[in-house]
């Protein structure tokens, strides 16, 4: 299904597809009149306490550890400008785009519930920006994942009063109210309560994680297609993988992972050539036997994360937030639910790497390839083949493994004690994506070292769904057996195939969808 082009917020949820459309693809945004009428309504709340004698956190009150203060009316549009400002406090590298656009759609999700107290034009202004490709600077550092996101939120507020680096609709580097003035927009002036309503969310790590479940499960279905691709080609045996033997363990994703083998491998000359009484291997090796047991075990750990998600994508989280015709504050702000899956989701990509690197390394090794030259080169001794290759894969997953270390256990108290227990959910989330840039590059090196194992079983045949890869890899310029060439652009060639999909598209055009 093509992306929308245009997403419409409401006061339900946002889906994963719509986020995916506005964060990846660029689509437009816009405020449904539901939205506008539940901000509207929420707004006149925010209004009747400022007007009280009686202080309301957030309205009328310092912040943190200085909600002590009552502050007088006439400082309340400078309370706010001041909290954007000061919480702008982000350093170090910038934060890709499409988290920044994701973390912008997701607060502004929030406010369209009629939560938060901001005006229409406050929200209005922050989809314009989305409409209109302009992306806040955000930097790698500044959020505990608790209070939500602070400083990459305040860095995206800071945008809306006029302030701070942005980039345009083409990438360059502006100030934000060169932008907005280029764009017909003009900025607004933070109101009582609308400063803190705009960066008290934990937007950008949901972002981050649902990002991330949508590659994850392009990367696990790949994945299988790999296992398929060294079962093949190392003269692995299906049997394992019946669904009379899954049905013994009843998990569902390992019931789907093996059905995903079985059909990949189905109609493979390969297989059939070693399934007669002459076969003398009793059992495959761990890394190639219980692929559906890891993998599908990743899967179930996805499923777990998409439906933390999907109860995050329906929530208004504010700190204080509209309830009736009051201000009530809450603990919604805090991060955990978000970091504990974030982290969970490094620990199982970190787990599939490091099976897919022992696939790969058997390919290589001349005593568990069953007849494959060393390193499948050419002339071995004068060229190296994939020796190196295999490197580059263990030191990913070496990494990987370094990532899969939970951030959710730490917490540095702040604010004067007042914040005394964070999440650090944000910083779960980046290491996550760099987890599945890793294990993308692992599948990667997995499947274009099977597609070289196939080729060298020559003249027996691969299976229509696993011929259909090898193909694809031909096609895109990547080498078959031949002597040593520069192997980077081959890899990096790979690494693309894999991370657009297309691995799994060239099968699923063979043989159907894949589960």
């Amino acid at each position: 299904m093509p992306a929308p082009t245009t997403v419409h917020v409401g006061t339900g949820a946002v889906s994963p597809d719509e986020l995916l459309a506005v964060a990846r693809h660029g689509a437009a945004v816009s405020l449904t009149p539901e939205a506008v009428a539940a901000i509207e309504r929420s707004r006149a709340v925010v209004d009747g306490l400022d007007a009280a004698a009686t202080p309301t956190y957030g309205v009328s009150t310092g912040f943190g550890a200085l909600a002590t203060r009552h502050i007088a009316p006439e400082l309340r549009a400078t309370l706010q400008r001041s909290l954007v400002r000061s919480h702008a406090a982000g350093s170090g590298p910038e934060v890709e785009r499409e988290v920044v656009r994701g973390l912008m759609l997701l607060r502004l999700s929030t406010l369209a519930t009629g939560r938060t107290g901001v005006r229409p034009a406050t929200a209005q202004l922050l989809a314009d920006l989305l409409t209109h490709g302009i992306t806040p600077v955000v930097h790698e550092y500044g959020s505990l994942g608790c209070s939500g996101d602070l400083a990459p939120l305040a860095h995206c507020a800071l945008a809306l009063i006029g302030e701070g680096p942005v980039r345009d609709a083409s990438g360059a580097l502006v100030e934000a109210g060169t932008a907005l003035a280029a764009a017909g927009l003009a900025p607004v002036e933070l109101g009582p309560k609308e400063g803190l309503a705009l960066i008290n969310g934990t937007d950008g790590m949901l972002g981050m994680l649902v990002l991330a479940l949508h590659d994850l499960g392009v990367l696990l279905r790949t994945a299988d297609v790999a296992a398929a691709m060294s079962v093949e080609g190392l003269l692995g045996t299906d049997r394992v993988f019946a669904a009379e033997l899954q049905a013994l363990r009843p998990h569902p994703g390992q019931a789907a992972s093996a059905a995903n083998l079985v059909r990949l491998l189905e109609g493979s000359g390969v297989v059939a050539s070693h399934r007669g009484p002459d076969c003398n291997r009793v059992q495959d090796a761990y890394s190639l036997r219980c692929a559906p047991q890891v993998h599908g075990a990743a899967r179930d750990t996805l499923d777990h994360a998409a439906a933390v998600a999907g109860r995050e994508l329906a929530s208004a989280v504010d700190n204080p937030v509209v309830v009736g015709d009051r201000v009530e504050s809450n603990g919604n702000f805090h991060g955990a639910p978000v970091g504990y899956v974030l982290d969970f989701l490094a620990i199982v990509a970190a787990d599939v790497a490091s099976m897919s690197e022992r696939r790969t390394d058997r390919f290589l090794d001349r005593n568990r390839s069953h007849g494959l030259p060393p390193f499948l080169a050419h002339d071995p001794g004068v060229d190296s083949g994939l020796m190196i290759a295999q490197y580059t894969q263990a030191a990913i997953v070496s990494e990987l493994k370094r990532l899969a270390v939970p951030a959710s256990v730490d917490s540095i108290p702040s604010s004067a004690m007042q914040e005394d227990h964070v999440s650090m959910g944000w910083s779960a989330a980046r290491k996550l994506r760099r987890t599945v840039d890793g294990l993308t590059r692992v599948v990667a090196l997995e499947v274009m070292t099977a597609a070289r194992g196939l080729d060298l079983r020559a003249p027996l045949s691969p299976s229509p769904a696993t011929a259909a890869v090898v193909a694809l890899l031909r096609s895109a310029g990547v080498a078959g057996p031949g002597p040593d060439r520069h192997l980077s652009p081959d890899i990096e060639a790979v690494v693309a195939l894999v991370a657009a999909g297309a691995v799994v598209d060239s099968v699923e055009n063979v043989i159907g969808e894949l589960q």
